[in-house]
């Protein structure tokens, strides 16, 4: 009982520093106030060396916690993150410090093009979608309680980050503005394609981005056996 209830209590202070570090750095009026005491790089600088510590020790706090199965693990389930994991680093190599002033904001916000809104035309939120994803994705062959928490909680995030987010924006930007910026967007991925809102170039497509997708999917592969410890193929 004694080891079951440190393993429960590790697991839970890793998800609450995991999730405050997340919630208080960011907050606007905190934000603003500790680039202006640090400047911008440092800021940015621990705040991803801290949420990295933050993540190893969470993915470490539920490899450690009690197994409690919910379901019975089948091979066909390691094909679901296999299949999910390409379009996560699209999502991540498109969707990271490209202009986009209705997601996470970046330094040059103000090239931002309305009328070719880029990845934002699949997607305003293009990071959180692609967290989303890999949260939900690796929940199915994971099916104890630790590990479904922590997928689960993981994917929540990242929608409900984007309902903060999104509400936000509006309110900072005004609603007149903010639909100038969003008209040929979307908040749920290639509803603004469909209904014919967003027409991607074709010929402005960044062939280096699909080329860093590659490479993230391909160290991803790569080290998911050596730094998590299981293989990300299903067993034959």
């Amino acid at each position: 009982m004694t080891k079951m209830l440190t393993g429960w209590n590790e697991l839970i202070l890793a998800f609450a520093l995991f999730f405050l570090s997340h919630i208080i750095p960011v907050r606007p009026a905190i934000r603003e106030w500790l680039i202006r005491y640090m400047g911008k790089t440092l800021y940015l600088g621990i705040y991803s060396i801290v949420s990295i510590f933050l993540l190893g020790w969470l993915i470490a706090a539920v490899g450690r916690a009690p197994h409690l199965p919910l379901w019975q693990f089948a091979p066909w389930q390691n094909w679901i993150p296999n299949v999910a994991m390409p379009f996560v680093c699209l999502l991540l190599a498109f969707g990271i410090a490209t202009p986009n002033p209705l997601s996470f904001a970046t330094r040059n916000d103000e090239a931002f093009d309305p009328d070719h809104p880029g990845i934002a035309g699949v997607t305003r939120h293009p990071v959180l979608w692609a967290g989303a994803l890999w949260a939900f994705a690796h929940a199915i062959p994971n099916g104890d309680l630790a590990h479904v928490l922590m997928f689960g909680v993981f994917g929540a995030f990242s929608i409900l980050g984007m309902l903060a987010i999104g509400a936000r924006k509006r309110r900072v930007l005004g609603a007149v503005e903010w639909r100038r910026l969003a008209r040929r967007t979307s908040l749920v991925p290639f509803a603004a394609l469909a209904d014919g809102g967003s027409r991607p170039a074709l010929r402005k497509i960044n062939l280096v981005r699909f080329a860093i997708a590659a490479a993230l999917y391909v160290g991803f592969i790569m080290l998911h056996e050596r730094v998590i410890g299981v293989s990300p193929f299903p067993p034959l």
